[in-house]
């Protein structure tokens, strides 16, 4: 499953999410702004960078780094990433960084040079098959739970899920986003499921029919509109191509113009 672009679209829609998972109100993620960047000359990218608006009382720059796969020479690349970012950003008021595991034994099996940073107060390691398993006490980290979810226990969590963000949601249009999230998951963690299976094994099929669910639809799109959410998707297309999702899917995922996707993929190195 390509988990770099779920937790990309999960914390770009829904930074609250990120703050809860690490145990901080989800009130800091106000005007918080989630991108993917990029150290100048070098071939290193942040998976992703939590940016505080400029009013903010807390400037705390967030770095979020999300790993799915063994890698011995995990920290001696995410706190490189993280000096060099500080280089280039010598105006950074504060940092904490983040590192997101599903179990505990992918992490690197030795630390000891990078010792003083992780048992730090800056540093944070989170390990998704720890968390909480009931999702009633938290929806977003019901949804951060359900990509580590096996595949016996995937699809009747994801309809629990479901349930409760039309229970709990008040915003419809926030739900319909947590919905629409739930299924993408689902559709990574099934490839060989088609979109119309995975609704079928969800029970969305009648769910997107309702009135309810159609005026989320269209209450998004135009917000989208007010907003420029166009551009907000288009920033998630190089985190998208880094993770291996092709052109097309990006597109048909982000609903954006094939085209668009096209040029922003000539474009990275």
């Amino acid at each position: 499953m390509k988990t770099d672009s779920i937790f990309y679209q999960l914390f770009a829609e829904f930074p609250s999410i990120f703050f809860e998972l690490i145990g901080h109100s989800p009130s800091n993620s106000q005007d918080y702004q989630f991108r993917s960047v990029e150290i100048k000359q070098t071939a290193f990218r942040i998976d992703g960078v939590f940016l505080p608006p400029e009013d903010s009382p807390d400037k705390t720059v967030y770095l979020c780094e999300v790993q799915f796969q063994k890698d011995q020479f995990l920290y001696h690349r995410v706190f490189a990433e993280l000096f060099l970012y500080l280089d280039q950003n010598p105006s950074t008021y504060d940092w904490y960084a983040v590192i997101i595991y599903p179990k505990r034994n992918l992490e690197p099996d030795e630390n000891r040079l990078y010792q003083v940073l992780l048992e730090s107060s800056k540093v944070q390691r989170v390990y998704l098959d720890e968390l909480e398993s009931s999702a009633s006490k938290s929806l977003g980290i019901g949804v951060v739970k359900l990509v580590v979810e096996s595949e016996e226990n995937a699809a009747n969590y994801a309809r629990e899920l479901i349930a409760q963000a039309r229970q709990q949601r008040a915003d419809r249009l926030s739900a319909r986003a947590i919905i629409d999230l739930i299924e993408t998951i689902i559709v990574y963690k099934f490839p060989q499921l088609s979109r119309q299976e995975v609704e079928d094994m969800l029970k969305l099929s009648e769910l997107k029919q309702t009135r309810v669910y159609q005026e989320a639809l269209e209450e998004g799109r135009e917000e989208g509109l007010q907003q420029g959410l166009q551009q907000g998707k288009l920033a998630a297309v190089p985190l998208l191509l880094k993770a291996g999702v092709s052109v097309e899917e990006i597109a048909q995922q982000l609903e954006v113009e094939i085209e668009a996707v096209r040029k922003i993929a000539q474009q990275q190195p």
